[in-house]
């Protein structure tokens, strides 16, 4: 079974030790509104579509770094504009940054938030520019010309914030095991299996995108998952397009034997690292 062409990911929900300081932080740096707060549960995301669900939990545990869990969440931008102009505002504000890249496929800033999540922010390249080799995309990792992004034109307007067009692009994990991750994401969800990295990451989507899942073993093979409630993935929603297809999913996932939990507009089920995914149709997740 493939999984919805039209698949895509709704939110991240992440848990936080301080929901002020989160707040704060993607207001100021990452350029998000706030949607809604209840209590020590804050929504964030951009205007008209909210991506971003953050939960305090004071008492919550430091995902430990050799375990499974968040790698990053991708923050997608419509154009080169919008990443140059997120790259001079983390500048100016003084954002610790941790990487850039340059994919082929795409162009990336990554940074974490002060509770150590990862983020991607970047930009896709369109795909008649994305490169394939006997029909299998290649994506890598290559230096990003960051003076070349800065010049890009229009990049010095008045920061704003992110703009509305903006999504999140794709989650990346740290998994116990790529093959065992592979089988999952593949076979019981439907994922269209795009590359392996390196024999150590590997990269899946939905429609022909280069990734909507990436999942890699960076944090060691056979890594325990963090304990339960730690700081960092809460879960991930991937939004379907229909009633049909949510219901080829679970028949996947009954074909698969793989255990879930649901009702008509969501499914919730666990990859074999622990990693909590929801798939829905209509509602907006947990």
């Amino acid at each position: 079974m493939a999984i919805d062409p039209a698949t895509s990911i709704d939110r991240v929900h992440l848990t936080v030790a301080d929901l002020d300081r989160a707040v704060q932080f993607y207001t100021d740096r990452i350029g998000f509104i706030q949607h809604d707060r209840n209590g020590r549960t804050a929504t964030m995301g951009v205007e008209g579509r909210p991506m971003l669900v953050l939960h305090e939990s004071r008492t919550a545990q430091r995902t430990p770094r050799k375990s499974t869990g968040l790698y990053h969440f991708a923050i997608l931008v419509p154009t080169r504009v919008d990443l140059a102009r997120a790259f001079r505002h983390l500048i100016e504000t003084r954002t610790a940054m941790t990487g850039y890249s340059d994919h082929s496929v795409s162009e990336a800033l990554y940074l974490s938030d002060p509770d150590h999540n990862g983020i991607e922010i970047y930009r896709d390249r369109p795909r008649d520019q994305w490169p394939f080799v006997n029909g299998e995309l290649q994506m890598d990792s290559r230096p990003l010309d960051l003076p070349n992004l800065i010049a890009e034109p229009g990049s010095d307007a008045a920061w704003t914030g992110m703009t509305a067009g903006t999504r999140i692009g794709h989650i990346h994990l740290h998994v116990a095991h790529l093959e065992e991750a592979e089988r999952f994401y593949r076979d019981a969800l439907g994922f269209d299996f795009i590359q392996r990295y390196a024999g150590s990451a590997s990269f899946l989507s939905a429609g022909g995108y280069h990734h909507h899942v990436g999942i890699n073993t960076w944090a060691g093979e056979g890594a325990p998952p963090p304990p339960p409630g730690a700081i960092g993935l809460h879960h991930v929603v991937f939004r379907v397009s229909s009633r049909d297809a949510l219901a080829a999913v679970e028949d996947s996932l009954n074909a698969a034997r793989v255990p879930y939990t649901g009702n008509e507009n969501e499914i919730e089920v666990e990859d074999p690292s622990g990693n909590q995914v929801v798939i829905s149709y209509g509602a907006t997740g947990l």
